[in-house]
């Protein structure tokens, strides 16, 4: 979004990356689990071309309107998918953030181009990075070793078959941290 060349540049790599491992997820036998890993992709794409640097690429006012209206219309999917799954809700705070970002870059044309600070609601952006903040740590808490199940082969919601790489729930979880260690550094330059 603004700031630093090469720490942008960074944020960039990890959240293409992460929407690029997301792309691999989306090739599950679990159909809950491609939907998922759909939405996390579309989130960690927009997350990578939100965050180019600006002395590399100043967007339009007009292409912060329309990241607005993408994730306006992913956070009507994951509102309808919460109904299914809490899983969602998380989605859905993610999608509201990107359309926040979006419209506070859109409302301030020029400060993406001085690396100011200040044109996010206080508020709200406060809001939001209590509550990235906390799904990190949470995300983080998750990643840390447990002592292992007995008899535990590595199977896919019991399933008798070795898991593919889009089916590791420890790479899909180090994925969401990464993404919302991102988001926090979006947010925070905001």
């Amino acid at each position: 979004m603004h700031g630093p060349a090469s720490p942008g540049w960074l944020l960039v790599a990890l959240c293409a990356a992460s929407g690029a491992y997301c792309l691999l997820r989306m090739r599950s036998p679990v159909e809950e689990q491609r939907r998922t890993a759909g939405a996390e992709a579309l989130m960690g794409f927009g997350m990578a071309a939100m965050a180019v640097p600006a002395a590399a690429a100043t967007p339009p006012r007009w292409a912060w309107f329309a990241y607005a209206v993408v994730f306006a219309a992913a956070a009507l999917r994951a509102l309808w998918s919460v109904r299914s799954s809490p899983h969602h809700l998380h989605h859905l705070v993610g999608a509201c953030a990107m359309v926040y970002m979006a419209a506070s870059m859109a409302a301030s044309p020029g400060h993406h181009e001085h690396g100011g600070g200040g044109s996010g609601i206080p508020l709200v952006t406060g809001a939001l990075l209590v509550y990235f903040i906390g799904y990190v740590l949470r995300s983080g808490a998750r990643l840390l070793p447990v002592a292992a199940v007995a008899g535990d082969s590595g199977t896919l919601r019991g399933t008798p078959r070795p898991l593919g790489w889009g089916d590791r729930p420890e790479l899909s979880q180090a994925c969401r941290l990464s993404m919302g260690i991102a988001m926090l550094a979006m947010l925070v330059t905001l």
